[in-house]
């Protein structure tokens, strides 16, 4: 996160936001965020929120995801929220959400689905 210049500005038991400042360096042809930066942020803000939710004894990882990119990343920042929807003892299924602000307002441009794994540290 630190190499995107990303930073964690919420964590609460089952629901972490990671902040993401636009970058010219994250940006592909068109001058959008890379689907790769976004993806990136809102996987680890997924993983996190899976985390708060882990036994004390495990880490997390992730087995897979689904992204929808729904409009081009356009902003002047971006906010990724992971929220768990159903954990387990070895699986929690996540959303994640992306929002591009501009000013005060904001669009939503990716979605996840998440299903991340507890694994024993």
């Amino acid at each position: 996160m630190e190499t995107l210049g990303a930073q964690l500005v919420l964590a609460q038991e089952g629901e972490v936001h990671i902040a993401l400042p636009f970058s010219k360096k994250l940006s592909q042809q068109h001058g959008y965020v890379h689907a790769g930066a976004i993806t990136s942020v809102v996987d680890s803000a997924c993983g996190y929120a899976a985390l708060t939710k882990a036994p004390a004894e495990c880490e997390v990882v992730t087995a897979e995801f689904k992204i929808n990119f729904v409009r081009p990343a356009i902003g002047e920042r971006f906010l990724a929220v992971g929220k768990v929807q159903s954990s387990g003892k070895l699986l929690t299924v996540c959303a994640g959400e992306v929002q591009a602000f501009t000013g005060t307002s904001y669009k939503v441009v990716a979605l996840m689905q998440a299903t991340i794994v507890n694994v024993r540290a």
